[in-house]
């Protein structure tokens, strides 16, 4: 493949993903001579031959130098366990597989600029999602001394134009790239193609990454928590990653975790996005249900929405907004109990939590047993209870005119 030779010596860090954009980047930039520096930030769901495939790829293309970046610990240590504590899911569904991916990114590319002395950096994001914001805000928050270049967002590129300038370069683009855009992380893997495109259409099960195993039996395991974190799979101590990253093939071989969300983007249109987070999904439903047993119901409750809210910001690109660290320090300090174990069946297609067991349990015999009795209180006192409890409905009842009573009933 041949390239114009560089123009001058001004330096461009390009967040790096070997992907279609990314790669039209490289060959794009050098060309308008820029000396490219590529950086790709390993935040899951690769091993080392395609690491070192996208390395020769972006040499390949162009690039002056190419820098990986492991970030996988950074990525859970700074954000995904804080998402975990949150229970977060986009509209219910989607566990932010890219969200705080994008921010980890960024911020890696961006403090790698600021010590390389670069003059610019860049992304290869379209102008119609979620991730020009989130990474336009990262780097001008931590990098904002340096140029920024959005090479597919200004130019207006379809992903056929990318195909076919490479393609005159003598870089080809394997079929399945063209035709859909993947994302793959620790938290979970995002498919984007035609379908995604419309309300109606379904991705075909062939395009999720790995493969179900149809002939697999149903299968339990227990998941050890310690204030929150993950910490053990049927006994065995692991460390958050590698215990996100064994649930990943586990639950991905029963095809656990797949959906496709649809919901508001960050620019005020709606968008679709196909997923595939078996981890996040197994996870997420232990978490929720060991947080049940240990948390009272006003912490329950107060979590839930403050969960939401920091997920929502994380979600829309306001992860370095001071308020972030408020809320880190809530869901923080909610994890306090939440320790135990969890137990989960797998099967085709689902999970689901069979039992929780916790030394912080507040569901205990020697205090109530629901529908039975309780130790602490007489029926005297559950009769008063249920008495004063329902007072402010009886008063307002009395304060009603009749005639706005339903039915005509009255308080005599």
């Amino acid at each position: 493949m041949k390239l114009q030779e560089h123009k001058s010596e001004r330096t461009v860090v390009l967040a790096y993903s070997g992907g279609l954009d990314t790669s039209f980047c490289v060959a794009w930039l050098r060309e308008q001579g820029w000396a490219v520096v590529t950086v790709n930030v390993n935040t899951g769901g690769m091993v080392a031959s395609e690491a070192e495939e996208m390395q020769e790829r972006a040499l390949l293309l162009g690039a002056k130098r190419h820098v990986s970046i492991d970030a996988r610990d950074e990525l859970y240590v700074n954000h995904l366990r804080f998402l975990l504590y949150a229970n977060a899911r986009r509209g219910g569904t989607y566990p932010l597989c890219v969200s705080a991916e994008r921010v980890c990114q960024a911020g890696c590319v961006a403090r790698l600029a600021l010590e390389t002395g670069a003059d610019a950096i860049a992304h290869g994001s379209t102008g119609a999602g979620n991730d020009q914001v989130r990474f336009d805000v990262a780097f001008r928050a931590i990098a904002p001394s340096l140029e920024l270049i959005a090479p597919i967002r200004t130019l207006g590129c379809t992903r056929e134009f990318e195909a076919e300038f490479l393609a005159k370069r003598d870089f080809e683009i394997p079929g399945t790239v063209k035709r859909y855009s993947y994302n793959k992380g620790l938290w979970g893997t995002t498919v984007g193609g035609a379908e995604t495109l419309d309300s109606w259409d379904s991705l075909p099960q062939s395009v999720y990454p790995g493969e179900v195993d149809e002939s697999a039996a149903p299968r339990e395991i227990v998941i050890g928590f310690t204030r929150g974190a993950p910490v053990s799979l049927d006994g065995e101590v692991l460390s958050p990653v590698a215990l996100i990253e064994q649930l990943n093939a586990e639950g991905g071989a029963f095809g656990i975790g797949r959906g496709v969300h649809l919901g508001d983007t960050i620019i005020g249109i709606k968008g679709r996005v196909g997923f595939s987070a078996p981890a996040a999904h197994i996870l997420i439903e232990s978490h929720r249900e060991l947080e049940k047993l240990v948390l009272t119901s006003k912490r329950l409750f107060w979590k839930e929405q403050l969960g939401n809210l920091y997920a929502s910001l994380v979600h829309e690109g306001h992860y370095l907004d001071p308020v972030c660290r408020d809320l880190e320090a809530f869901l923080g300090s909610s994890q306090d109990v939440v320790s135990g174990d969890v137990r989960v069946h797998l099967d085709n297609g689902f999970c689901r939590v069979e039992g929780v067991r916790s030394p912080h349990s507040l569901m205990s015999r020697d205090v109530a047993e629901y529908g039975e009795g309780a130790r602490l209180w007489s029926s005297q006192d559950a009769e008063g209870f249920s008495k004063i409890y329902g007072i402010q409905q009886l008063l307002a009842s009395r304060a009603a005119a009749p005639d706005t009573v339903e039915g005509g009933w009255k308080c005599e």
